[in-house]
């Protein structure tokens, strides 16, 4: 029956270990427990004991306390560890961290983060920062951004000798930047 045991231990992590990077380590820890588990559950079932379920919820309790981990070794090449809870993901979403009853501003505040530090793997920033610069992305941002301070300068200045609102001469005053950036 032992062997049924690991059998089933082994489909359990070999299912973890596809929906998540696991180092062989973690593999190994983890195919320890999910068997001390189903044994446990197996002894309870044979001798008809119930089942000692705060022995069961207090296991995860310890390894979280082993898994804390310092804000600045959180963000890791493949993988982000949410410092509330342990909990290992690409990406720190705003739905995840509100179920800790934070903001991602308020977690970059707590734990120490820069506010421009994305709380995702350092892959998946390296992935996306390619593809926005594959698009370019950067070289129109820089346009996007010169023709905004033109026209903020240009609406900024007092329109001398036009009547009416003044929204005339805004308007006119943007098409001639759209004109001129479109003949460079």
């Amino acid at each position: 029956m032992a062997k049924k045991l690991l059998e089933i231990a082994a489909e359990i992590v070999s299912s973890q270990v596809t929906t998540s990077s696991m180092s062989s380590e973690e593999i190994a820890a983890s195919l320890q427990k999910v068997f001390l588990t189903l044994q446990a559950m197996q002894k309870s079932e044979t001798d008809g004991t119930p089942l000692d379920l705060p022995v069961l919820a207090a296991a995860p309790t310890e390894e979280e306390g082993e898994e804390k981990v310092a804000p600045e070794d959180s963000i890791r090449e493949d993988k982000i560890v949410c410092i509330e809870c342990g909990l290992e993901m690409r990406q720190l979403t705003a739905k995840h961290l509100g179920s800790h009853g934070l903001t991602p501003k308020e977690y970059k505040k707590k734990y120490g983060f820069p506010m421009k530090t994305p709380l995702s793997a350092r892959s998946l920033t390296k992935a996306r920062s390619k593809a926005a610069k594959k698009r370019g992305l950067p070289a129109n941002l820089v346009k996007f951004q010169e023709t905004r301070k033109q026209q903020k300068a240009e609406s900024s200045l007092p329109e001398g000798g036009s009547e009416g609102s003044g929204l005339e001469g805004g308007v006119s005053s943007q098409k001639k930047a759209k004109k001129s950036s479109k003949q460079d």
